[in-house]
């Protein structure tokens, strides 16, 4: 079974810049979910069996339900540090781009990302990587972009097995992966049919990983306020176009403060509206609980619905086939609005 996906000459260059650099920093994209950071921490923790002392740095906060990963008290945010942050940068040999196509998606890190002389490498599986994550000159530049694999984490693992460290990676490493790869599946349930998925799945488990334990401690792991919330949402703010096999919810600010909104209580929630019989796509709308007129969109769909397309079209955004994003800068009822008519609009998808 083929796992390895880089060339010589780009394990060769990769191998070559983590072996010429001291200080490294692995950065992942702002909102980090459950494949950002698992990704970056556990290329983290593959640096370390270098003898490397990489520094994980994300934009701002990531949900409650990841915390009790390994090593996260390890990580920098950003949003709590940023001149610490922009240090980083500025004194980095090596910035590793993980998760994300293009440097806008760190957002407020941005500017220290992008004036960085460090050498950069991304490792990423989003479409179309964009010219703004090269290096800036002053050294050389790796891109390292699969689109067809499953997850950022997935991309760790083949790089790790094909550099022959697989064997000395601890059981931590494997729990990174592994819950990194299942959330970016919505649990396996979507982009993850090839075998090779399961080949991997087959090694994690040889480092002792319980990943049963895994899923309850992401599946699992709300707070009552939270599951209320769900019910609420999934019971009063369920709009069903049955004849386009569509539909969309929206979360206000004042709901999310009646229900102790937290970071990650509404992860998931857009997958739901897919359980109803023929539902083609799943939109979510949730306004920023502290920027005025911003909604963040969520869009899930199945079979060859072309998410991405509807996300750039219509919300800002893009994203897989499957499983996209984007953002809106208008009120939540504008927000809905635009979202009624990208259905329509595609109702012949």
């Amino acid at each position: 079974m083929q796992i390895d996906i880089l060339t010589t000459q780009e394990a060769a260059v990769l191998q070559e810049l983590i072996a010429a650099s001291s200080l490294i920093v692995i950065t992942c994209h702002k909102s980090p979910d459950g494949d950002a950071i698992g990704s970056s921490l556990a290329w983290a923790e593959y640096l370390r069996s270098l003898g490397k002392e990489p520094v994980v740095l994300v934009p701002d906060a990531y949900p409650d339900f990841l915390q009790w990963l390994p090593n996260t008290q390890t990580i920098v945010r950003y949003d709590k540090h940023p001149e610490n942050g922009d240090m980083l940068l500025k004194t980095a040999d090596l910035v590793f781009c993980l998760d994300y196509n293009e440097s806008s998606r760190v957002e407020m890190m941005q500017a220290a990302l992008d004036g960085s002389a460090a050498r950069k490498v991304v490792i990423d599986h989003h479409l179309l990587p964009s010219t703004t994550t090269e290096d800036n000159g002053a050294g050389e530049r790796l891109l390292i972009s699969r689109p067809d694999l499953s997850s950022t984490s997935e991309l760790v693992f083949r790089i790790v097995w094909q550099l022959g460290a697989f064997e000395v990676m601890p059981k931590t490493w494997a729990v990174q992966v592994y819950c990194g790869m299942m959330t970016d599946t919505g649990g396996f349930t979507f982009n993850s049919t090839r075998p090779e998925i399961f080949f991997i799945i087959g090694q994690l488990l040889t480092k002792r990983i319980d990943k049963d334990k895994i899923y309850r401690k992401v599946y699992n792991n709300y707070s009552s306020w939270a599951i209320r919330m769900r019910g609420y949402v999934m019971c009063n703010k369920l709009n069903v176009f049955e004849e386009q096999h569509a539909a969309y919810f929206s979360i206000s600010k004042k709901e999310m403060h009646d229900f102790h909104f937290v970071k990650g209580d509404a992860e998931g929630l857009v997958n739901e509206p897919l359980r109803i019989k023929n539902m083609r796509l799943s939109i979510s709308l949730r306004e920023d609980d502290r920027v005025p007129n911003l909604v963040w969109v969520s869009l899930r769909s199945v079979d060859n619905f072309p998410c991405n397309k509807m996300a750039e079209l219509y919300f800002n955004g893009g994203g897989h086939l499957n499983a996209s994003g984007g953002r809106l800068n208008c009120s939540l009822q504008e927000a809905e609005e635009i979202t009624r008519k990208a259905i329509i609009e595609f109702k012949d998808s």
